[in-house]
């Protein structure tokens, strides 16, 4: 059966587009990011257009096998790499990388899904707008790959997830049918929204080909700075007061703590970092479509605000696009310390930011009882409630041996608050298969039966991307 598969893929790729394991090194498509999971695929298929992939899909299905969809390969859940049965086809969909339109009346453009995030905004940029999707892998990672896990970023607090920043999709259903559903409406009232369906479903119920996406006007100042918080609670005060003054002005607001800009200083001492070792750091930018003059009376006067209200003790102002753009590195550089540090446990959580210090504080106390000299990297985007929570090991332990015997445990402690506090496991890395039991015990039982019907409708043959979040 395998034989007649890869001939006939053969027969409608070419034969330099679909790559056997054996004939070529396969390790950059099986592998995810982390290096968390290793697979094999019983081939790598290349299409270069939306018909290529409906006509592997249509093969696949024909022959029973299941397909794997995977753009910049960059996720962190394990959700685009195979298993290692070798009976799993891996769909690469990096050679649709086409800009197809750009419509400025419209505030729109249409790209299909391999186009890499950075050449996405380039592409809006040099058209006059902005595309403001914005992340640390926005330089490999795809726009189908963001859609398909409904990817945050650092401007969420502002435009949103990728959700809200799509308007239409191109969709390749498990049976091989195209769904052409590239509207560029933001009013369409015409039945179920077919689109918000797909966006989240991680390959699951069918392969996105291409995407219309909303464009913004770009702004005519921006402003960053880093503020320093003795506490968490400060640290949401000043968002308080950043909301207020500033309204939809306000694109990001990051917080550090300590220990995640420690690890920075410690294995990029090159970065500069103007405020020195603090509790809390906050990086918050404006984004102001009037103005610099109108920005900088408006920034200065949120933090002179703050430093009377005792919220923040010190700030640092970026005077220039290039140290602005050095504290934007800081905080990108995070995870890359951390990797650098050794591997740990990671906790991509959403919770309402009201109850963020008191989630904190609380998890805080419990991992120090249960895990002693273990270390809180704890940064994130808390303008939108989304933290990176993670445990690296205690300081002379080995890495990967605190991770296999304690990562159970510890995620026991860190969800068990999370429900506690009303938040979510997964706030913009999506399921995959890190998560996948996870969510089954903490989702409701009405939402998971529904979630399996709806799989089993558009997918009846689970040969979509299977043993994934369902």
């Amino acid at each position: 059966m395998s034989a007649a598969l890869i001939e006939a893929l053969r027969a409608a790729l070419g034969d330099a587009h679909v790559l056997l394991p054996g004939d070529h090194d396969l390790s950059g498509f099986e592998r995810d990011w982390r290096k968390r999971y290793v697979g094999r695929a019983l081939a790598v298929v290349r299409p270069a257009d939306t018909a290529q992939v409906a006509a592997v899909v249509t093969l696949a299905r024909e022959h029973g096998v299941p397909l794997v969809p995977q753009g910049g390969n960059t996720g962190l859940v394990g959700g685009g790499v195979p298993d290692d049965s070798g009976t799993q086809l891996l769909l690469s969909l990096q050679r649709l990388n086409r800009v197809r339109q750009i419509d400025p009346s419209n505030l729109t453009m249409t790209v299909e899904a391999g186009c890499v995030l950075q050449t996405v905004q380039q592409a809006a940029r040099e058209a006059g707008w902005l595309f403001p999707l914005s992340l640390a892998a926005e330089g490999s990672c795809t726009i189908g790959g963001n859609l398909a896990t409904n990817a945050g970023g650092t401007q969420v607090l502002r435009y949103g997830n990728a959700r809200e920043l799509c308007l239409g999709l191109e969709v390749v259903t498990a049976d091989g049918t195209v769904w052409d559903g590239l509207s560029g409406l933001r009013k369409d009232n015409t039945g179920y929204d077919l689109r918000d369906l797909f966006i989240g479903s991680e390959g699951t119920l069918g392969v996105i080909t291409a995407a219309t996406l909303k464009l913004h006007p770009l702004p005519r100042a921006r402003m960053t700075a880093l503020a320093a918080c003795d506490t968490l609670r400060d640290a949401v005060t000043l968002l308080d007061l950043a909301r207020s003054r500033c309204g939809a002005a306000l694109t990001g607001f990051e917080v550090m703590n300590a220990l995640s800009l420690g690890l920075v200083r410690k294995h990029f001492p090159q970065l500069p970092q103007p405020l020195g070792p603090r509790p809390w750091t906050v990086l918050l930018e404006l984004s102001d479509s009037e103005g610099e003059e109108h920005a900088r009376t408006q920034f200065e006067g949120l933090l002179e605000e703050a430093l009377e209200r005792g919220a923040i003790d010190d700030a640092a102002v970026a005077e220039s696009l290039s140290q602005s753009q050095a504290m934007w590195h800081l905080r990108e550089s995070i995870p890359l310390a951390q990797s650098e540090e050794g591997l740990n446990i990671k906790h991509d959580i959403a919770l309402p930011v009201s109850r963020i210090p008191d989630f904190v504080e609380r998890c805080d106390a419990l991992l120090a009882v249960r895990f002693p000299g273990s270390r809180l990297v704890d940064f994130g985007h808390l303008g939108d409630g989304n933290l990176h929570y993670n445990l690296q090991a205690p300081e002379g332990v080995a890495a990967a041996d605190f991770l296999r015997e304690h990562e159970t445990e510890v995620n026991a402690v860190v969800y068990d608050q999370v429900t506690a506090h009303g938040g979510s496991i997964s706030a913009e890395h999506g399921i995959g298969q890190l998560k996948r039991e996870e969510l089954a015990q903490r989702k409701s039982p009405v939402a998971m039966q529904l979630m399996r019907q709806i799989k089993q409708a558009l997918d009846p043959r689970g040969l979509l991307n299977p043993g994934r979040v369902v």
